[in-house]
């Protein structure tokens, strides 16, 4: 896919909490094609303490407003900074890098997408275009306490969306693969994206009950076109890179013991 480096105007900022902040971008020209999963590197300009671009997914596209948006966790000094941004101010994005989730191949597929924390960033895309398929997925979203839990009014439009939180405060106590959805229904596909540890419990539930599962990796990104190798990872097929080969890959691709 063609790559676009572009300066976007903030359409919109929202501060959901004290560490999470929805950033909506747009731009006069179209947007291009954008697969869920992919992601951008983010300039962060007037920041001498930052000289490497942000990689952020891609949490959602807007064809009707044009805009895209980023759910950004504000964590260290360069997206504490793209947090302190405003309406109007301008953001240049590289855009869009890596491979995206694999659609199904019929909408009878039963789908279930698996998030925590700003891992739940990718899957509302996902969804959505899963939705516009005809295959209604399920989100099973994972917090450690209701306050953690992000964007469900948004989630809702595309899915059933079921949750545990780790204190008990909303939907059920427990981790995700504790939940009792995982008893009820046969999916025949998943798409993880959160904690590592959390990634290799669903890939464990999914390859001990033969269900295709795609994990999306969250190694630290520099250059997001396969140059600086920092973001390897050791899979059947040798070292690849993350920010190239993936973000998104097949379990049976990785070498987690599970």
């Amino acid at each position: 896919m063609k790559k676009y480096v572009s300066d976007f105007q903030i359409a919109s900022i929202e501060h959901i909490n004290e560490k999470y902040v929805l950033i909506k971008l747009t731009q006069v020209e179209e947007l291009p094609e954008i697969l869920p999963g992919q992601f951008v590197e983010v300039r962060v300009d007037h920041s001498p303490a930052t000289f490497l671009r942000r990689p952020i997914s891609i949490h959602f596209v807007d064809r009707k407003n044009n805009e895209l948006w980023l759910l950004v966790a504000a964590i260290g000094e360069g997206t504490r900074h793209l947090a302190a941004l405003h309406k109007g101010d301008t953001m240049n994005c590289m855009y869009p890098l890596g491979n995206g989730f694999t659609m199904p191949s019929n909408s009878n597929e039963k789908v279930l997408l698996v998030g925590g924390g700003v891992g739940v960033a990718p899957l509302l895309y996902y969804g959505k275009m899963l939705k516009d398929m005809g295959c209604e997925p399920i989100f099973l979203l994972g917090a450690r306490s209701a306050k953690d839990l992000l964007m469900l009014d948004e989630f809702n439009k595309y899915g059933k969306v079921c949750i545990t939180t780790e204190d008990g405060t909303a939907g059920e106590k427990g981790f995700v693969t504790n939940h009792s959805i995982l008893g009820k229904i046969r999916f025949d596909r998943i798409a993880t994206c959160g904690p590592k540890p959390m990634m290799i419990a669903v890939a464990k539930y999914a390859s001990k009950n033969n269900i295709e599962c795609e994990a999306s990796l969250e190694n630290k990104m520099a250059c997001g076109v396969g140059a600086c190798l920092c973001c390897v990872e050791n899979t059947t097929e040798g070292n690849v890179c993350v920010c190239k080969e993936g973000p998104v890959i097949n379990i049976k691709k990785l070498l987690w013991q599970i």
